[in-house]
């Protein structure tokens, strides 16, 4: 049996402490077990939403692993008195997953994102890894997480694909509970919501420079993106999140 994973919670979500390296060891780890299993990379948003949604909290507590995709929850972390050893960014972490993949063999499989972009994503994945083998894409159309027979479809799909790895890009907290609802039924051992990786890994969208990924800076190259689209999430919904952290320091609860 492996050690557990130490952690820190922050806002009543487990953060695990790995560094990339140690994410991936334990993800080919995964390809040889038959039970499905979940990585989520999560955000300060997505630790808002779990403050008020009971089921999405059981989805992250039963994730095999939660890394810290955002620079914020490194800084809360450490306010804690509990760094973590390093930021797992979704679109990084399709990247090296697919790097793996190539050499071991492993196929993997892109669902959702905007329409065509998983394709192009997956050409992109293609080329700057050799040997990487795409089991398919699949573009669904909106709401079809709510049509029992899209999802049966595409839950027969990937079982006549199998593959080892599905990254999904469905949105939060879509992805996060179809892959929990249907995971199971696709088959699949390893599923990971990436969020925008697929428009980022494409090309669609263009990430936030260097320097800015650095000092915590990518929510603002998001918003100039995207203003329409973010300007609630970041300036309004997820405010509170230090008001929240500042209360959980005073309070010396970690676990």
């Amino acid at each position: 049996m492996s050690p557990p994973v130490p952690s820190v919670t922050i806002l009543n979500t487990r953060i695990h402490d790995l560094g990339m390296d140690e994410v991936l060891e334990r993800a080919a780890a995964m390809m040889s077990q038959p039970a499905p299993r979940h990585i989520i990379t999560a955000n300060v948003d997505q630790l808002m939403a779990n403050m008020r949604d009971d089921s999405l909290r059981a989805i992250y507590r039963n994730a095999v692993l939660v890394m810290a995709d955002g620079v914020p929850l490194l800084w809360a972390a450490r306010f804690l008195g509990r760094p973590l050893s390093e930021r797992i960014n979704g679109t990084d972490l399709t990247d090296r997953i697919c790097s793996m993949a190539a050499r071991e063999g492993y196929p993997v499989f892109l669902l959702g994102g905007p329409e065509g972009i998983a394709a192009q994503a997956a050409a992109v994945l293609g080329k700057r890894h050799p040997g990487l083998r795409v089991a398919g894409t699949y573009f669904p159309e909106f709401g079809f997480e709510k049509d029992d027979s899209e999802n049966q479809r595409i839950c027969s799909l990937l079982r006549e694909k199998r593959p080892a790895i599905l990254f999904t890009a469905l949105g939060f907290p879509k992805g996060i509970h179809w892959i929990e609802r249907h995971g199971g039924a696709c088959a699949v051992p390893l599923a990971i919501e990436v969020g925008a990786s697929f428009s980022f890994i494409s090309g669609h969208l263009k990430r936030a420079p260097r320097w800015m990924q650095k000092r915590g800076l990518e929510w603002l190259w998001r918003l100039m993106l995207e203003p329409r689209r973010l300007w609630k999430r970041y300036l309004v919904r997820d405010m509170p999140f230090f008001y929240y952290l500042l209360r959980q320091k005073l309070s010396g609860r970690l676990e």
